[in-house]
């Protein structure tokens, strides 16, 4: 109960305008800036992805502009993630590059908006025509809301033969449903626990459900079918437990070591990153950068109680 509240109120907080202004112009909140963000521009965000690859870790970098609600601010964002891309292919990285559809105008106009997707889609598939690794537009997926909508948005990419990913959510009843669609299309999919709340009646609303949900969608993507179809799973966590038993599935059901991967956020256990890594596993962080840090990080915070005193930090130090 404590966790849906805690979250309930870091949305409502990365979604206010008046906290965002307050906490992006203090010096000392830049402690959560620093955390969880890998960069200010575009050149930042390469040189951490480079240090990263060196490290024998991937990057799903993504651009710092949510809740946009303007047609300046869509064309800030869909500039932003075309350049990342340009420059993630001349520094001979994948061009792996995550977006949140509203970033790109589907909270205005959905029409317009996946429009917006699908040309970033194109440019990132004509980039790296020639090119190997995991190279894709990863849709994020936001709230129940726009979740029909995003899938169909993946579908309409796909049929398209545009490079793409999807990601799905643990904790909505749905879900599993929606993977076993996916994994007779043969798609990509980024499973994650999900970091919004919901009602009992479309969710699991308790950490331990939502959890046992993910073992059980686990065992789906790496089942023999998945394997079959040419399925690509991602498994989203930072539970060193789904880790490990993820990787016992893969052996059990001969899934060799980067026919599948772990993504994790960056700031967030970067020892366990690097531990899997070293272990042979596939890794990726989700890089975030840009000015628009606040409303991100703090849902960091929200999916981690643990960060409170992170957050007090940045709240109370001058």
């Amino acid at each position: 109960m404590f966790q849906r509240h805690w979250q309930n109120l870091m949305i409502v907080l990365a979604r206010s305008p008046r906290w965002k202004g307050f906490m992006q112009s203090r010096k000392a909140a830049s402690t959560l800036a620093r955390q969880f963000v890998g960069g200010h521009d575009p050149e930042e965000a390469i040189s951490a992805a480079i240090q990263l690859q060196h490290q024998g870790i991937y990057s799903s970098l993504f651009y710092l502009g949510e809740y946009a609600d303007t047609e300046q601010l869509v064309a800030e964002n869909l500039k932003a993630k075309l350049d990342i891309a340009c420059l993630l292919a001349k520094a001979g990285q994948e061009i792996h590059v995550s977006v949140d559809p509203t970033q790109l105008g589907c909270s205005i106009n959905w029409s317009k908006g996946a429009n917006n997707v699908h040309d970033l889609a194109k440019q990132i598939t004509q980039l790296s025509e020639k090119a190997d690794g995991l190279n894709c537009l990863m849709l994020d997926m936001e709230d129940y809301a726009t979740n029909e909508k995003t899938i169909a948005l993946y579908d309409r990419l796909i049929k398209d033969g545009l490079k793409s990913a999807l990601t799905l959510q643990a904790y909505l009843r749905k879900t599993e449903q929606d993977i076993r669609q996916k994994i007779q299309q043969g798609a990509t999919i980024r499973l994650v626990k999900g970091a919004f709340a919901a009602n009992s009646e479309i969710a699991f609303t308790t950490s331990k459900e939502i959890k046992k949900n993910y073992i059980h969608l686990i065992d789906l993507m790496l089942g023999q079918q998945a394997r079959q179809t040419g399925f690509y799973p991602v498994f989203a966590t930072h539970d060193h437990m789904l880790h490990n038993y993820a990787i016992t599935r893969a052996r059990e059901n001969n899934w060799p070591a980067g026919t599948y991967e772990f993504e994790m956020l960056y700031g967030a256990r970067n020892n366990i990153a690097r531990s899997l890594a070293d272990r042979g596993e596939k890794i990726r962080l989700y890089l975030p950068f840009g000015q628009d840090w606040w409303p991100y990080a703090i849902r960091r915070v929200g999916e981690n109680p643990g960060s409170i005193p992170l957050l007090l930090r940045s709240l109370l130090n001058r």
